[in-house]
């Protein structure tokens, strides 16, 4: 059993990776601005501001964990000011980084996003190819976005400063937690089924999705094989192994982005926009649910 400090832990996909990780035998401590939401899986809890640099660094040292997942962030785009969104995201990406090289934290997983790949945008999109890899050039265009390629690239750059922290960055397609296939609201305001109905809604995050358990058990996946990566730094997208959407995304993305048409023919049946297939080669892991298996 290792510590495991997660920030953001009262999140949406906090809640599972904290209880999926605690059910894997890990001692987790749960680190939240408000962390009233953390699951009681967690050993203990702390509420924090971890933009501060000291107590970042105060809080590491307390805890003296072997690993730190950091999902805490201002998590949708347009959420607040765009100068509030990219000074918390950055800070707490640079402050979490700092203090877990500062004091030997063996292991660092850090949070980005599908959005850094820059669908969307008010003048177009148009990918190279599709389905989306880790290879794939990304074009933020607001700044949400940018500011989750700041943190992902942040974490590169202690990595490549031969720091003895073993880092990697996780973009976690659209998080579903378990009670939104019971019919509560997603993170966009809608249900899923909704979501299904109504494709223009999914369209905005190219119909990607992960569940949240699946999110803990993807963390839980790349804690392990981590320190045996060739390369420190990794970047992985984490996504369900099928599109939210009924479907095959070879007809719908050209329907509401027409600039996609060539490359979406190769996203026939139920294939998803994003692949997961470096994952399931370095790790091991794969989406193990689907909205055709938990859709209550």
């Amino acid at each position: 059993m290792s510590r495991v400090l997660v920030t953001g832990s009262a999140g949406r996909m906090g809640r599972s990776v904290v209880s999926t990780l605690a059910a894997a035998g890990h001692e987790v401590i749960g680190v939240d601005s408000a962390p009233e939401g953390t699951p009681r899986d967690a050993a203990e809890t702390l509420p924090a501001d971890l933009t501060d640099l000291g107590e970042a660094h105060s809080v590491l040292a307390r805890f003296r964990p072997e690993a730190v997942v950091h999902l805490a962030a201002i998590a949708v785009p347009f959420g607040r000011t765009d100068a509030t969104i990219f000074r918390v995201n950055t800070q707490l990406a640079f402050n979490v980084c700092a203090a877990s090289v500062a004091l030997g934290v063996p292991k660092l997983v850090l949070a980005s996003s599908p959005t850094v790949m820059g669908y969307g945008a008010p003048g177009g999109w148009v990918p190279a190819y599709l389905p989306l890899d880790e290879e794939h050039p990304t074009a933020p265009w607001n700044v949400y976005s940018l500011s989750k390629l700041v943190a992902e690239q942040t974490m590169q750059a202690f990595a490549r400063g031969g720091a003895g922290t073993r880092m990697a960055a996780v973009r976690p397609c659209f998080v579903v937690a378990p009670e939104e296939w019971e019919g509560a609201p997603t993170q966009s305001g809608h249900t899923l089924r909704e979501r299904l109905d109504r494709p223009e809604i999914g369209s905005v995050s190219l119909f990607n999705y992960l569940d949240a358990r699946d999110a803990g058990e993807f963390v839980d996946a790349l804690l392990a094989r981590l320190p045996d990566l060739e390369r420190n730094g990794e970047v992985f997208f984490a996504g369900a192994g099928d599109a939210l959407a009924r479907e095959p995304l070879a007809e719908l993305l050209p329907r509401f982005f027409p600039e996609t048409g060539e490359v979406a023919r190769a996203l026939t049946g139920t294939s998803p926009a994003f692949s997961a297939a470096k994952a399931e080669r370095l790790l091991g892991w794969s989406a193990k649910r689907s909205w055709r298996t938990e859709l209550a």
